[in-house]
């Protein structure tokens, strides 16, 4: 790999780091969460696109699990294009972007603001337009992201709505020690992880298609780790549930057609079980990760992280070796996961 092509690797590379940084901003957090907590919120609503919004999927079992709120990836469109009249008074808003810049997200978190809520913005860049928008700013703490592809930024901004969430409950000690201890499993996780992507990726550099699944707040994961193999391989990823590959997408699986599956030790388990035993019988070759991946039988290969300390920080550590087959089989396809075709670190696209 040449050194153009290592920036994306080394910043996965970083995430232990830049969660500890992260961990250091507990008293922002605890205000926020205690803010959001005041307001007794009838719905969280959060926006943000690509990465954040694959993030924004986990925020709503992160708010869900732990305050036990309302919480749902917000339509963008009905506030900034439409001009809907919506009420946004007993609502808690989370505009997510990493750079802070995205149009319509800012839009949006300036309208919900006008019109009751209380605003948050999560980003990596305090001083962003966002944050100017934004009644409050809590920051990713992520350091620079050189690479196009997002992988530091998506990981901490996991962390920060587990902390807020955490926070909201009265539960940030609780969630401060999870991620803090992640964080150490994870560092000493990575370097097995990066030697058992590689014969996989070599394995698989002919894929054009690929399908992800999760469940729960797997579900965010599948998305991510689908944005990643889009982005850098070339890679027509889909991201689906357990139970969505049974509904349409499991008749197009053949023997050339891949799925990668997310096996965390929770409730959803038997579901993914379930969606791996269909994979198998349409012959499809099954790839199975997480930290319940030997649970999955008939799985060609398996890439196994350690248990999370709290489960619901399962996805900080099964995010990873998606992360790291997505860098080893660009490399594997003479492509550059740095710099992706068509594709710029911030998009102002409308």
């Amino acid at each position: 790999m040449n050194v153009s092509r290592r920036i994306f690797l080394a910043e996965v590379r970083e995430q232990p780091a830049a969660l500890l940084t992260l961990l250091e901003q507990l008293d922002v957090f605890v205000a926020a969460g205690r803010a959001c907590a005041a307001r007794k919120p009838s719905a969280v609503r959060l926006v943000g696109h690509g990465s954040s919004d694959a993030a924004a999927s986990y925020g709503v079992y992160a708010f869900g699990l732990l305050p036990g709120w309302t919480a749902l990836r917000d339509s963008i469109s009905l506030s900034v294009y439409y001009g809907a009249e919506l009420d946004f008074s007993s609502s808690v808003v989370i505009g997510l972007s990493q750079s802070g810049q995205t149009p319509d997200v800012v839009s949006y978190v300036e309208r919900a603001r006008e019109r009751g809520a209380l605003t948050i913005a999560l980003t990596n860049d305090p001083g962003s337009a966002l944050a100017e928008r934004a009644e409050l700013t809590l920051p990713l703490e992520a350091g620079e992201e050189q690479s196009v592809a997002a992988s530091k930024t998506f990981f901490n901004e996991l962390a920060a709505l587990a902390l807020l969430a955490g926070s909201a409950a009265g539960r940030e000690d609780e969630i401060w020690d999870g991620l803090r201890r992640t964080a150490v499993v994870l560092a000493d996780a990575i370097p097995e992880l990066e030697k058992a992507v590689a014969p996989l990726a070599m394995a698989f550099a002919y894929v054009g298609r690929m399908y992800v699944i999760g469940r729960g707040y797997e579900l965010a994961t599948a998305r991510e780790i689908a944005l990643k193999l889009t982005e850098t391989c070339r890679v027509a990823a889909e991201p689906l549930t357990s139970t969505d590959l049974a509904h349409g997408p499991v008749a197009a699986l053949d023997s050339m057609f891949p799925v990668w599956t997310i096996a965390s030790p929770d409730a959803t388990l038997p579901a993914l079980i379930d969606a791996a035993k269909r994979v198998r019988e349409a012959g499809a070759t099954l790839v199975a990760c997480g930290s319940a991946a030997a649970e999955v039988e008939g799985a060609a290969w398996r890439l196994p992280v350690p248990e999370a300390p709290v489960p619901l920080l399962s996805p900080l550590l099964s995010v990873v070796p998606g992360q790291l087959f997505a860098a080893a089989l660009a490399e594997a396809k003479g492509l550059d996961p740095d710099k992706p075709e068509r594709l710029t670190k911030v998009t102002l696209a409308q």
